[in-house]
């Protein structure tokens, strides 16, 4: 049993969203927590409570929600070599491996259960994960039910210590050739150059993902008229 007491508002908005589908959608309406007042890492709670979450906090919020559905809590960390790394929360169905995750950048949201092993699903975020500074080096599996007691799931405090668990967690290698990044990143700047304040949507494979949030709008049209992500 969670370590911490749900309050009725966080019973029925869990009791609401009964699958991974239905999580994505929820935090997708979220506004992102670019953290004005400078770095959080906001428990569940804190997240009903504030209406916003950035990416850990989403991958927490969706642990505890499927939790409670008989999800296991697990979480992935996504390392990048510029120390700006992923966090994304992982399930498993019949089909495959999936994930829900909230993110700045649409490429970097969640996927459909369709993904075979947990490389597959970390290497399905390698090409959107390329920016200016941006490159997946790892991945690791973290269940947080290796926290014990520690209250992750209703805390009024920022979680450090998942943070600093993540960091110290182990991750496999996920290799990519540097010819490969660079052509990317090339292709990141032209479109930035020629497309700004757009995000790119130039990527395949987007029949895995799931649903974007809404304030990618703009972007979703401008690839769909330049022929992009089909």
């Amino acid at each position: 049993m969670p370590p911490c007491r749900f309050t009725p508002r966080e019973r029925q908005l869990m009791a609401r969203l009964r699958t991974p589908l239905h999580v994505q959608r929820w935090l997708n309406v979220l506004p992102y927590n670019a953290e004005p007042d400078g770095d959080t890492q906001r428990s569940f709670r804190r997240v009903v409570a504030l209406g916003t979450a950035h990416c850990m906090e989403a991958a927490l919020s969706a642990a505890v929600i499927l939790e409670a559905h008989g999800w296991p809590p697990l979480v992935m960390s996504l390392e990048s070599e510029d120390k700006l790394d992923h966090v994304i929360f992982v399930y498993r169905t019949a089909t495959g491996w999936g994930s829900i995750a909230r993110s700045r950048d649409p490429g970097l949201h969640g996927r459909r259960p369709v993904f075979r092993t947990l490389r597959d699903l970390a290497a399905s975020y390698v090409e959107p994960y390329v920016d200016a500074t941006g490159r997946i080096t790892g991945y690791g599996l973290f269940d947080l039910r290796a926290l014990g007691r520690y209250d992750w799931r209703c805390s009024l405090r920022n979680l450090w210590h998942v943070e600093q668990a993540l960091i110290d967690l182990r991750h496999r290698t996920l290799q990519t050739s540097d010819a490969r990044i660079a052509r990317l990143r090339a292709r990141y700047h032209a479109f930035m150059a020629a497309h700004p304040g757009f995000k790119p949507l130039y990527y395949g494979g987007q029949h895995r993902w799931h649903p974007l949030p809404p304030n990618f709008a703009a972007s979703v049209r401008l690839a769909r008229r330049l022929g992009h992500g089909r």
